[in-house]
């Protein structure tokens, strides 16, 4: 049993699987890579393999609009007594404590 024509069609037209072809295919994600892993497992980072977009310099007459307002407030941080921000780890205990009740 075979699809119909207009199904046929269709099907045909999405993207391809590492299923559908021979093994070495990799489908990826389209990233590409921005440097290199070392024999010690550290990952380098190849400047001239970085992305750089160039912001035009008259952004007030620029005709594009961004998807953020620029009339939105800055938004203030949840952290701003606490000297490590959020990977202090007294202030989960003071939560839990607080939670539960319990030392």
């Amino acid at each position: 049993m075979r699809p119909t024509q207009p199904l046929y069609r269709r099907l045909r037209r999405l993207a391809l699987t590492t299923k559908q072809v021979n093994g070495g295919f990799y489908k990826g994600t389209g990233s590409g890579s921005m440097g290199r892993h070392t024999k010690h497992g550290d990952y380098v980072i190849e400047w001239h393999k970085v992305r750089t977009y160039i912001v035009p310099p008259q952004l007030k007459d620029f005709k594009l609009t961004p998807f953020v307002t620029r009339n939105m407030e800055p938004l203030k941080g949840k952290f701003e007594r606490d000297k490590k921000g959020g990977l202090s780890g007294q202030r989960y205990l003071d939560r839990w404590k607080r939670e539960n009740g319990v030392d």
